[in-house]
């Protein structure tokens, strides 16, 4: 199993050389068997030779994101023992019963002493770093000694061009926009109304289906088109069960070549961008000064705004003139059930109605696109990882007391082997929407869900209305 590296820890120049790297490798992950003229190809265009791209193209097929592309550091890792087991028991014992003196050692003590009883033995002396390193591990404080990490710089991206195609195929577009519903929710316990909310879509260009959508009383932003994103790419099965809709059918599922959103200053983000990239997504913007793409998303968000003039919590329900924000209804829509009511919408109704353009129906146009698609749809091999690429990341260093973010402090068991230990920051995800807890990447690449001291309350406007 390789040791692969992260995505957002990597600098801005080892990131483009992967992504020049997957654009040769991923296509020739598609191909059984490869013939000789495909690899030749790959070495002139890489610079890399025969045996490399081999490496690069098994890496990749284990673990198809763009990171996995990434050049890989030289040398062992750092978790690894070379070390006797003869050695490596004596050099434990010995840290162990010298520092169990009430007298805390100095690390020249400690040093000094393992030399005496490594020479007794006739056994090499590990060498300093060894012995740091085992001390740290094993939790032992020698000498307050601090490490001083360096701060990376971002590096500004380019203005991309806005770029205007045809797609026939399904998954080959995902676009994005958003649109304020003409309705107003209730909050959950006392049906008080708390404002209009956002509907933010993604549809399949060419098939009209709609892959993902949200609702949130927050204003658009990267983090509105991440979540989309994640629910369009994502199978749909678990998402309908926890909302008792199983018994819909809505099979729009998998990775696109590309998606478009809206030329913003949040569709810039960092997380937004890495996490395409991460994936081998191309991440498109309209036009500077253009709001849309073209009439298929503004079409698609105006069906939706006439179909929500028709629920009780609608502005345009009137009692008489003058009147366009009083409610008729005394049992208007939280946030959740407004939601419940889009998913039956676009599930049930949407895409079972023909549609002027295709027709057929999108669900219809969407199997046999599917059909004369040459490629298989790609999936995450990671729901969860999928997710959390997209959320937004610091770095942060695990004192001993937890992490800190946004002036809060947040603590597990899990961050025990590195509390205070750890010299280097680590990446720490967190979602904007429920700061009651954030998810710490450790060395390992593994991520931890910790959560806030005192119990911070949800802040997920859709868990409160």
């Amino acid at each position: 199993m390789h040791n692969f590296r992260q995505a957002e820890t990597a600098p801005a120049a080892e990131w483009e050389l992967a992504l020049e790297r997957e654009s040769v490798i991923r296509p020739l992950a598609g191909i059984k068997t490869l013939s000789d003229q495909d690899v030749k190809a790959a070495v002139l265009c890489l610079g890399l030779c025969r045996s490399v791209v081999y490496k690069l193209l098994h890496r990749y097929r284990q673990r198809p994101q763009t990171s996995s592309l990434l050049p890989l550091k030289r040398g062992r890792a750092s978790n690894v023992h070379v070390l006797s087991p003869e050695r490596e028991q004596l050099l434990q014992s010995c840290i162990r019963e010298i520092c169990a003196a009430p007298e805390r050692p100095s690390m020249a003590d400690l040093t000094r002493e393992l030399k005496r009883q490594f020479s007794e033995r006739k056994l090499p002396t590990p060498n300093y770093r060894t012995v740091r390193q085992r001390a740290d591990a094993m939790g032992i404080r020698l000498q307050a000694r601090r490490g001083v990490a360096s701060k990376a710089t971002v590096e500004s991206l380019p203005r991309p061009t806005a770029r205007q195609s045809w797609n026939d195929l399904p998954l080959d577009v995902i676009q994005i926009d958003h649109a304020l519903l003409d309705v107003r929710v209730v909050d959950r316990e006392r049906r008080l109304p708390v404002g209009r909310p956002w509907l933010t879509l993604a549809i399949d260009v060419a098939s009209r289906s709609i892959a993902g959508f949200s609702v949130s009383l927050e204003t658009p932003s990267a983090l509105s088109d991440s979540l989309v994103l994640s629910l369009a790419v994502l199978p749909k099965a678990p998402w309908l069960k926890e909302r008792g809709l199983q018994s819909l059918e809505w099979p729009i599922a998998g990775l696109p070549d590309r998606i478009r959103v809206a030329y913003s200053r949040e569709s810039h983000s960092e997380a937004l961008l890495r996490g395409c990239q991460e994936y081998g997504i191309t991440l498109e913007h309209s036009a500077l000064g253009a709001s849309h793409w073209g009439a298929h998303i503004e079409h698609l968000i105006g069906t939706k705004l006439g179909a929500a003039q028709l629920l009780p919590c609608s502005m345009s329900s009137k009692v008489g003139e003058g009147t366009t924000n009083k409610y008729i209804d005394p049992e208007p829509l939280t946030l959740v059930e407004l939601e419940r009511w889009l998913t039956i919408q676009i599930a049930s109704n949407y895409h079972s109605s023909e549609h002027a353009a295709l027709g057929s129906t999108p669900l219809t146009a969407w199997f046999e696109g599917l059909a004369r698609r040459t490629s298989p749809i790609r999936y995450p091999l990671n729901a969860e990882e999928f997710l959390l690429d997209f959320l937004p990341a610091v770095p942060r260093r695990i004192r001993r007391d937890g992490v800190y973010l946004h002036k809060m402090r947040y603590w597990d068991s899990s961050l025990s082997p590195w509390a205070g230990r750890l010299k280097e920051p680590v990446s720490v995800k967190y979602d904007p929407r429920d700061l009651a807890r954030v998810f710490v990447r450790d060395p390992n690449g593994k991520h931890w869900p910790v959560p806030h001291v005192g119990g911070l309350a949800k802040a997920g406007v859709a868990g409160s209305f």
